[in-house]
């Protein structure tokens, strides 16, 4: 079944506890950790995590889009994330990062910004417990999606069979039900959707029908017969 994460860089940030409770039903809370240097944005930092990991039973899913993620990506597990995503544009050292993340009890991921190649990376594979292709341009939330990233799905789908992994494929920007189904087709199975969600009458509601969506592409997509 295809994992929903609604991204709170899309919430109401005075109301985070509340916007929590809102997305009941999804598989994680996706949060964007932005320093103003890898990216062009400032968002929030440990203190946020550790108040909305006491807040809420939704697992976090935490996306650190900063520089020098060896040092501090193990503070976010510490502060309470589950799954703990660093750039390999930033990593210093990838694989002593993610086994780092995953001794201290968290989910490893890795994410791609849209022009780096993950073939590069193929042998890290193994290593990880999550992929994030970045399907926009890491630092804002409301962007167009970049059709142009499919075929890179695609072949991070292919590796991953290839080498017989349990890895999931996050996908990350302008998903919404316009676009999740071609995400699914293409191999993702982990959707994180901001104003698709936050932007909903009734966020609980979008998750649900955001997983449809992508749950009725996935069963016709090639990649997943036998998945």
């Amino acid at each position: 079944m295809a994992q929903i994460n609604p991204s709170i860089l899309s919430a109401d940030f005075a109301r985070l506890a509340d916007e929590a409770e809102a997305v009941g039903g999804a598989d994680w809370l996706h949060v964007d950790v932005m320093d103003n240097h890898f990216v062009p944005n400032l968002t929030l930092g440990v203190p946020i995590v550790e108040s909305l990991s006491r807040a809420t039973d939704t697992p976090l899913d935490c996306h650190l889009m900063i520089e020098d993620p060896d040092r501090w990506a193990p503070q976010y597990v510490e502060a309470g994330a589950g799954s703990v995503t660093f750039h390999v544009e930033a990593a210093a050292a990838p694989v002593r990062l993610a086994r780092e993340i995953r001794a201290k009890g968290a989910r490893a991921s890795m994410a791609l910004k849209p022009a780096t190649p993950v073939e590069p990376f193929e042998d890290l594979l193994p290593e990880l417990d999550m992929l994030l292709i970045m399907t926009v341009e890491p630092g804002f939330g409301g962007q167009a999606f970049l059709d142009i990233m499919l075929p890179k799905i695609r072949r991070t789908r292919e590796l991953i069979s290839k080498h017989g992994l349990d890895l999931w494929l996050q996908v990350d920007g302008g998903v919404s039900e316009a676009t999740i189904e071609r995400c699914a087709e293409a191999g993702a199975d982990v959707f994180v959707a901001g104003s698709a969600v936050y932007g909903a009458a009734d966020p609980a509601a979008a998750v649900a029908a955001l997983r449809a969506r992508a749950d009725a592409a996935t069963a016709g997509a090639a990649w997943a017969c036998g998945h």
